[in-house]
């Protein structure tokens, strides 16, 4: 009894070495990778966000968006991660010997880690299914704003800068201090009749209204030409010119604030529903799937039976036809073909548009039902990831972030290349959602029960020197004479 007590007290310290051995790990790769996908994703956009003048606020608000919607990357590389560094510590410790030496298996080890990968999995389904989709909304609409926000208000020296609406504005050469400009010119086109007004001057000032509305310039010693339309000689263009000591022109920077877009408008999106809206929405369009399908079929089965029934009326229909269009006069005959060739027309057309309208019809199906499983793959990844890393970093017996690292990227790219190529062969209608999008779960499942197996039976699975001593049995050897 004092044994079992005994044994049963150690147990329990073994599942808090264990809980806290991977935890650490967890934690710091799922970071790392959330870090570097998201550098990736400024690598992609850096040209839509840089030079737009964006308030701390909104970028903030970006990443944290992005970070949010980049979770499913993260989360099932980091448990391959972490479960492969957990376990190759203790290996490289000999902490599992000792716990075998014990009477505590390997699965005992793994039974506390397992309940938490059980965990991680469910709530990685409930954030699939409730948060995921609302962050792609939010991320995507203000994405969508920061792409359609125009540069920062920039002018710079001899060259012209056509940001503002309505102007082309030139600039000589600019102070230091960036407010008082030299040898300004000014084309105004706000009247849409091209460049009918030119305003020079020497020197100006700019700055900005305290609402940051409004760019105020104020322009010294200049002339405005501009060409005037004269209602009684339609072809003539009397020119103005008004020369000023000192002119102010208010330029409209309303265009230049970023405005929100009704979250609403994206909401329909198949990336912004959960499971329930994504079943009733590939319904509704299945649903119509169908009655397309119906109504085609019901507009072009009555043509092609009168048709047939024309040609039955005789036993021999081709022939008549045929003498009985050479009897007609030729006017006849072109009026006929054309009437013919008309009609053929209108049902190629209309073929076309139904299949044409199918075909969109039957992608947006896919790409709802490929969304639907994406739900179910996420948390069953996250668990066959376990299975991988948890047996082989207790046969590789290698800790910290060197051969972990080279083994996780393998497995996880090999996981990321099956998956991609999955969906993308679902989304094109070469197969079906279900199977694309499980292709790389059952792919990774029979080696995750291998590597389950052979570190449950202590197998050399990476001992290079047990395959040496395997293939030196087929090596026949010299037999040494005796003189």
């Amino acid at each position: 009894l004092a044994r079992a007590f005994q044994l049963q007290r150690y147990v329990k310290k073994l599942t808090l070495l264990v809980l806290r051995s991977f935890a650490g790990p967890l934690v710091l790769t799922f970071l790392i990778a959330l870090f570097v996908l998201e550098m990736q994703f400024l690598w992609k956009y850096i040209d839509d966000l840089v030079g737009k003048g964006l308030d701390t606020w909104i970028i903030v608000q970006l990443m944290v968006y992005v970070s949010v919607t980049l979770v499913p990357l993260a989360l099932p590389l980091a448990i391959l991660l972490s479960s492969i560094m957990t376990f190759g510590n203790l290996a490289e410790q000999y902490e599992l010997t000792a716990c075998k030496a014990a009477g505590v298996s390997l699965q005992r080890v793994m039974r506390p880690l397992i309940v938490t990968a059980v965990l991680i999995c469910c709530g990685a389904f409930l954030f699939s299914n409730y948060v995921l989709p609302i962050a792609n909304l939010k991320m995507n609409a203000l994405l969508y704003d920061v792409r359609e926000q125009k540069p920062a208000l920039l002018i710079k020296e001899g060259i012209f800068y056509n940001g503002i609406d309505g102007y082309s504005i030139k600039v000589g050469r600019k102070d230091p201090d960036g407010q008082t400009l030299h040898n300004m010119m000014i084309y105004d086109h706000s009247y849409n009749r091209g460049n009918t007004k030119l305003v020079i001057a020497e020197r100006g000032t700019m700055k900005l209204s305290e609402d940051e509305r409004y760019l105020l310039l104020t322009l010294y010693k200049g002339a405005s030409y501009e060409e005037r339309e004269d209602p009684k000689h339609p072809k003539a263009r009397p020119l103005m010119r008004t020369e000023f000591d000192e002119e102010r022109i208010r330029f409209d920077l309303s265009s230049f604030k970023l405005t929100r877009t009704n979250e609403q408008l994206f909401k329909d999106n198949y990336q912004m529903l959960n499971l329930k809206q994504l079943t009733r929405s590939a319904d509704s369009i299945s649903k119509s799937i169908t009655t397309k399908e119906k109504q085609f079929s019901n507009h072009i089965a009555p043509i092609i039976s009168a048709d047939f029934a024309q040609l039955g009326r005789s036993a021999q229909p081709i022939r008549p036809a045929k003498d009985l269009l050479r009897s007609l006069p030729e006017e006849k005959r072109a009026a006929i073909a054309s009437s013919a060739l008309f009609g053929a027309r209108n049902v190629k057309s209309m073929a076309d548009d139904s299949k044409q309208d199918l075909q969109i019809k039957n992608k947006s199906l896919r790409k709802h039902r490929i969304e639907w499983h994406r739900k179910f793959t996420l948390s069953f990844a996250c668990l066959i990831l376990f299975f991988i890393g948890a047996p082989l970093g207790a046969i590789i017996r290698k800790g910290g972030l060197g051969m972990p690292v080279v083994v996780s990227i393998l497995f996880f790219v090999t996981y990321h290349v099956i998956s991609i190529s999955g969906e993308k062969f679902a989304r094109e209608g070469v197969i079906p959602p279900w199977r694309g999008m499980w292709t790389s779960s059952l792919v990774l499942l029979p080696i995750g029960i291998f590597l389950t197996y052979k570190a449950t039976t202590d197998s050399a699975l990476f001992d290079k020197e047990a395959y040496f001593r395997f293939f030196k049995r087929f090596v026949p050897h010299k037999k040494s004479g005796v003189s």
